[in-house]
């Protein structure tokens, strides 16, 4: 269902495309978006950089091209270089950028890793159809008196694409945000479960109405979405139970991580990146081994989407 090149959409001015993934787009070879803020927030130097290229061909096995989204200098840029790949990952300063932040950086020429908001925003712009990654953000625990709710929720009702991850990452209220996905009319699917992923382990302790069973029932149900009404679908693609964490490490880990950033005095956005580094150093390692294993399936699943996507007649 890869549009034709005559109304491939045209991104904004400011966007710049890669030469691959511009080709791929007007050729209708199938494309797989990528966030940066994996590399540059949610992996530590220098495995991130080793994880990037590992993540893009992942997507090519799955049989589509890779378009890796950050802003460098203010421009929003959909498919990377090696060098620009280097800077995103090399750069402890870069800023995190949520739909909220693109503005900003684009009008002060500023730098930074987009996140599954911004990057489900410049990939539907650019008319790319599928994004993979690893956790989606969403309600924290304690927003009944935070009010702390990640733009991913909205973001994705808004936006026609299918994103391909582990569930939502396990510092969050899982049960609340599933809440509030169905409140915002996203679709959320199991990948041959219904049992919705904890990221870090198969089984968050939540369930799911619906799975599907292979890339060809979950590009139907996206083009099926397509027709109906905007908004994505989510494809919950849990880790196989011999390549989870533990989860007793896991119940262990993630209650010192989230004690240790109260402790702190951490909010708001800084709280994930401050997280999966306690979670890193406390695991002596597994978290990182289990966060680049997911990734990489999640990517891989991505690219077959895209695959199957493609050849469904418009």
């Amino acid at each position: 269902m890869q549009p034709p090149a005559s109304v491939v959409p045209a991104p904004s001015p400011r966007t710049v495309l890669s030469p691959e993934v511009d080709d791929a787009l007007h050729s209708g070879t199938p494309v797989v978006a990528l966030e940066s803020t994996l590399l540059a927030h949610g992996l530590p130097r220098p495995d991130n950089r080793a994880a990037a290229d590992d993540v893009e061909a992942a997507v090519r096995a799955g049989g589509a091209v890779p378009a890796t989204i950050a802003v460098l200098d203010g421009v929003p840029h959909v498919g990377l270089t090696r060098d620009q790949v280097d800077r995103v990952c090399g750069d402890p300063g870069l800023a995190k950028l949520g739909v909220r932040d693109l503005p900003v950086a684009a009008a002060l020429g500023l730098s930074g890793a987009t996140t599954v908001s911004s990057t489900a925003l410049l990939a539907a712009g650019a008319g790319i159809g599928v994004f993979a990654t690893g956790g989606l953000g969403g309600v924290h625990r304690h927003a009944a008196e935070t009010f702390d709710e990640s733009a991913d929720l909205t973001a994705l009702s808004r936006t026609s694409l299918v994103v391909v991850c582990a569930g939502v990452k396990s510092i969050l209220d899982v049960p609340a945000t599933l809440e509030r996905l169905e409140s915002l009319s996203v679709t959320v699917v199991g990948y041959r479960t219904t049992a919705f992923p904890g990221f870090y382990v198969a089984d968050s302790g939540s369930s799911l109405d619906w799975s599907v069973d292979d890339p060809k029932q979950a590009a139907a149900v996206f083009a099926a979405r397509q027709e109906l009404a905007p908004g994505a679908v989510v494809v919950a693609n849990p880790l196989p139970l011999d390549e989870q964490l533990d989860p007793a490490l896991h119940d262990r880990v993630i209650a010192g991580a989230l004690a240790a950033a109260e402790a702190a005095g951490v909010r708001g956005k800084d709280v994930t990146p401050f997280v999966l580094d306690h979670l890193h150093r406390a695991s002596e390692g597994a978290t990182l081994a289990v966060n680049v294993r997911l990734v990489l399936r999640n990517a891989e699943l991505a690219g077959r989407i895209a695959a199957a996507l493609a050849v469904i007649p418009s």
